[in-house]
């Protein structure tokens, strides 16, 4: 079998031909998701150009140096790796995000935990202290600190590269101002005073089990530290509930993102620690994603 995606000769390659070769040959190869974008994202990045572009210019011939920097990109995409992580970049909240293979892919669903962060300290809008744990790409950070420019806002991450992509984000996207990243342990490192008026996290949550059924997408190239949660999953959920109310000012909110079908465990927890008005909120998929509740004044 030849590694290197080869289109069949023809006497002229065009768009519109090398396209519909190359969605082919991705579904082929069991990328069955979405093979006609995939092979239009990765072209448009090879030639500089938007996807409108491809449309109009679909009878254009590619010259051979093109052809060559679409096989590449086909190469890597066809031993799964995210089209986020070849193109450098995903949309997150409105917001473009560099990405690579030391952070998780800002995805969707994600964008729920921002919206009850906000929602949740609507009465502190103009100011108040925040940190995101297991901030990644910074996404979270970046999105809430968007909304919020008058907050203080503290991302924090155990994975150094991760702290370092997060930190590109922000000088990129303009909040570095009102940011500051920190290296932890989940909440081990963090000084408790001044307290925070918010703790959000997407942490780590999937389970022993389920990881060795996830896409290869996910489980060979996403980092495996940003998604493993212990045996049901829950194992740094469980130590984040813990630590949180000793970090959080009297009516401070904890919200954290969680899998399908742990919200109802890890809302019990939070009730168990002392936390009052423990909410679940659903994402765009109709999942309950983010669960959060309030520190009794």
């Amino acid at each position: 079998m030849n590694p290197t995606p080869e289109p069949p000769r023809q006497d002229t390659w065009t768009i519109a031909r090398v396209l519909r070769w190359a969605s082919e040959d991705l579904e082929k190869k069991g990328l069955r998701d979405s093979p006609r974008l995939d092979a239009e994202l990765l072209l448009s990045h090879a030639l500089g150009v938007d996807r409108v572009r491809l449309i109009v210019d679909a009878a254009r011939p590619l010259a051979a140096e093109e052809l060559a920097r679409y096989r590449e990109l086909l190469m890597r995409r066809r031993r799964h790796e995210p089209i986020a992580y070849i193109l450098g970049e995903r949309e997150f909240y409105g917001l473009t995000f560099s990405v690579n293979s030391h952070v998780l892919i800002p995805r969707p669903d994600t964008e729920t935990l921002v919206n009850v962060a906000l929602e949740r300290t609507r009465e502190l809008s103009l100011h108040g202290r925040a940190i995101d744990v297991c901030t990644g790409s910074g996404c979270v950070a970046i999105a809430f600190a968007k909304e919020r420019p008058t907050w203080q806002i503290t991302g924090s991450d155990l994975s150094p590269e991760a702290l370092a992509v997060a930190r590109h984000n922000a000088l990129r996207l303009g909040t570095i101002w009102n940011l500051d990243f920190r290296h932890s342990d989940l909440l081990g490192e963090i000084e408790p005073e001044p307290l925070f008026d918010l703790i959000m996290a997407n942490p780590p949550y999937v389970s022993d089990a389920d990881l060795t059924t996830l896409s290869p997408d996910i489980r060979d190239h996403e980092p495996a530290a940003a998604l493993r949660g212990g045996p049901d999953g829950l194992a740094l959920i469980r130590r984040l509930v813990k630590a949180a109310p000793g970090l959080l000012a009297p009516g401070g909110v904890l919200a954290l993102e969680v899998g399908a079908g742990q919200a109802a465990r890890v809302a019990k927890g939070l009730l168990s620690y002392g936390f009052s008005a423990v909410q679940q909120a659903r994402d765009y998929g109709g999942i309950e994603r983010v669960v959060s509740g309030r520190r009794p004044v």
